[in-house]
């Protein structure tokens, strides 16, 4: 009864290993560190440079930054301002770095690969079909029959 159980807790760890071990869960796990220091640093400077900027144009206050104590009819926005600014500078730099960056970068190395068509265009329907097709799916035209016999394609007979 033991070693069954320390059978199966032995075989469970070994997945469990297998499974945060795998590079796509480590490469999440350093995305997810490096996503909340680069938020951080973000608040920050929210926080500490540009929000303080536009504090200037605020009244002088008791030591509360100044766009804290921005309201409207009792509605204190300033703080929400804040925030907002954060997020619009983490989603822009996000999309700047992983959509733009990433997408030259693929793209580049895309360019570089020489790939076959996997399509070509049915001599009869002139629908797109797989390269290694040897009878149109659309028409239902044989296409081996003249490649073989060295003679022109002929339609297919409508049956």
């Amino acid at each position: 009864m033991v070693q069954r159980t320390l059978g199966v807790f032995r075989k469970n760890f070994q997945e469990f290993k297998d499974f945060a071990f795998k590079g796509n869960l480590i490469q999440l796990a350093i995305g997810v560190v490096l996503g909340t220091a680069f938020g951080g640093l973000i608040k920050s400077f929210v926080d500490y440079i540009f929000m303080p900027l536009l504090s200037v144009f605020g009244a002088p206050g008791s030591g509360v930054p100044g766009y804290a104590r921005w309201e409207v009819r009792g509605i204190h926005f300033g703080q929400f301002l804040a925030d907002l600014i954060s997020f619009l500078l983490v989603a822009v730099a996000i999309f700047l770095l992983m959509v733009k960056v990433v997408g030259w970068i693929a793209r580049l190395s895309k360019g570089s690969q020489d790939t076959a068509p996997t399509e070509k265009d049915c001599p009869y329907c002139l629908m797109k079909i797989p390269v290694k097709a040897i009878k149109c799916a659309h028409c239902t035209a044989d296409l081996n029959r003249g490649a073989e016999s060295g003679s022109s394609l002929e339609a297919p007979n409508p049956a």
